[in-house]
């Protein structure tokens, strides 16, 4: 396995227990045994009925023939379905641990990761590591059991022939090895990254359809999807080649094992051999290759789920980057008095993977109820305040709610007593329910209603056909200031006692942009919540408590 820890962890996860596992490869052996006696006994019964024996010295052969075939296919059944159970099960888990260790990395720890290729590793890649189970684990702990009873069961009849059976096996292991690493090294890691790039090219193409229309850019982006697809499309005939050629070179040592067992066999039948066990000995090693033969394509599926254990491990890493906050081992269960006081003492923040600070040595207090104008240029530091005071992004100095410091509270907790509502807020491509229910799922109908009148959207909701209006994906069939109240509302739904709206007017026209501002701090006295509204523009001075400014990550007024 690889050297990188985490890899091997992963890889660990990725195997079923040990109970599923070899179950599945005890239904293996079975099945594989039942092919190689199959063939045995086969061989046996046309040689020695060919003597015209009487019939009761066939019997149990015809017997046995009929049960390693039938138990060929229904092992064979019953170890395909038992290895991808535990195989998907297993998934399960490892989907699992891995969006937990995600969860503390979004937004901001995720920055810099393109969409597509996040997608390749949580649903490819994960996908990849089952077949540690089925095309790595199982196939060569069934194939070494039933070629060592085979090589023994060889013996028994011609001790020479068990020798043939051994060399010729050790030779296509080399030869399968070597040529299968040749043939297909390469290609086999290449696949996951050249997937990663085809579909993060799909992605752009299609998210951003429109814009590339409009900028007459499509052709180039559908060039670029062609080129990723004829990259993918080279590396995985490359590695088909490779596989038909390791299967080619496997089968020449199939054939040299049939020779060399006819060598040394035909002596051997001159010195008192039947000739019932001479056939058998010579056709014996074909359906011991059949089975073997999955042992060389197993290091080559080997090499594409280590490729993608290690792409899993880097994109959801044991140590959090600096930057990302971690709740304590200790962190301790926090239930605001109400409307808590939020203050900050000589905060300073940085991006994750950035040493420059965002924030330079921030002091505010935000009262219970207060309403309170944020400004500044684009990049002054705004977003990067948001995210902190919501714990997405780790500080340095002092961030208190309600007095006690946020470091020592459970992130959940802090962002249950302080909601965001993004400058651009993700719709689900659903309707307006199930947008507004996450918030909280109990909600009647009514309430929804309700919550949506607060914010302006009540009769433009029942127009268009009430809650069960679809919004498109990403919000695509809603306007950015409907948006903007969807969002708004769902926030009152969820009743943050403090409440950070970012540039809610980003995306919308001047008038609209008024009203917009005017519901979130009319609402927020009506409820006595706290708001901080971070927004480019000016704000009547009736509607705010008082207005500050951010420059370079530092508060000017």
């Amino acid at each position: 396995m690889s050297a990188d820890p985490e890899v091997r962890r992963i890889l660990r996860l990725a195997l079923p227990p040990a109970r599923r596992l070899w179950a599945a490869i005890a239904l293996g052996v079975l099945s594989g045994g039942s092919a190689v006696a199959l063939l045995g006994v086969s061989a046996w019964l046309i040689t020695r009925a060919s003597e015209q024996p009487a019939l009761m010295y066939l019997s149990l052969a015809i017997v046995g023939v009929r049960a390693f075939a039938l138990g060929r296919a229904f092992f064979r059944y019953l170890e395909r379905l038992s290895g991808h159970d535990a195989a998907f099960r297993q998934l399960g888990t490892v989907r699992a641990r891995l969006y937990r260790r995600l969860e503390p990395l979004a937004p901001d720890g995720l920055r810099g990761v393109r969409s597509g290729d996040l997608l390749t590793r949580l649903a490819d890649d994960v996908d990849e590591l089952q077949n540690l189970s089925l095309r790595v684990v199982q196939p060569l702990v069934t194939a070494g059991i039933v070629v060592v009873g085979s090589v023994v069961v060889t013996a028994l009849v011609l001790p020479g022939a068990a020798v043939v059976l051994t060399v010729a096996l050790a030779g296509a292991l080399a030869a399968g090895v070597l040529v299968n690493r040749w043939a297909t090294g390469t290609a086999e890691r290449r696949i996951a990254p050249l997937r990663a790039a085809l579909n993060d090219a799909l992605h752009d193409l299609v998210s951003n359809l429109d814009v590339l229309t409009a900028f007459g850019a499509l052709a180039g982006a559908q060039e670029r999807v062609r080129a990723a697809s004829e990259r993918l499309t080279s590396v995985a005939r490359r590695r088909a080649v490779g596989l038909g050629v390791t299967a080619g070179a496997v089968s020449l040592f199939a054939g040299a094992a049939t020779l060399g067992a006819l060598v040394v066999g035909v002596p051997a039948l001159a010195a008192g051999m039947d000739a019932p066990s001479l056939t058998v000995i010579a056709l014996l090693p074909l359906a011991v290759f059949e089975v073997f033969g999955a042992v060389p394509l197993a290091l080559g599926a080997w090499r594409r789920v280590r490729t993608s254990a290690e792409r899993i491990a880097t994109t959801a890493p044991v140590d959090v980057p600096d930057g990302i906050p971690v709740d304590a081992r200790d962190a301790a269960y926090f239930a605001g008095p109400g409307v808590p006081e939020v203050r900050l003492d000589g905060l300073s923040a940085h991006w994750p993977g950035e040493h420059t600070p965002v924030l330079r040595d921030l002091t505010l207090r935000l009262a219970p109820g207060e309403r309170v104008l944020l400004t500044g240029p684009t990049g002054a530091g705004k977003t990067a305040l948001a995210h902190v005071l919501t714990r997405l992004l780790d500080h340095d100095g002092g961030y208190r709610l309600a007095g006690r410091e946020t470091r020592g509270l459970r992130q959940d907790d802090v962002r249950q007593a302080v909601g965001l509502v993004e400058q651009r807020p993700h719709l689900f491509d659903a309707d307006i329910r199930q947008n507004l229910l996450f918030a909280r799922d109990s909600a009647s109908d009514d309430e929804l209603l309700g919550v949506l009148d607060r914010v302006g959207l009540r009769e433009w909701v029942l127009e268009r056909g009430g809650l069960s209006a679809p919004v498109g994906e990403r919000g695509a069939l809603v306007s950015g200031g409907q948006a903007q109240r969807i969002a708004l509302a769902r926030a009152l739904l969820a009743d943050f006692p403090v409440l950070i709206v970012d540039e809610p007017t980003a995306n919308v026209d001047a008038a609209v942009a008024d009203r917009i501002v005017r519901d979130v701090l009319t609402t927020a006295a009506e409820d006595g919540r706290t708001v901080l509204l971070i927004s480019h523009t000016e704000v009547p001075g009736e509607l705010i408590d008082r207005s500050l400014r951010m420059e370079d990550g530092r508060l000017v007024a």
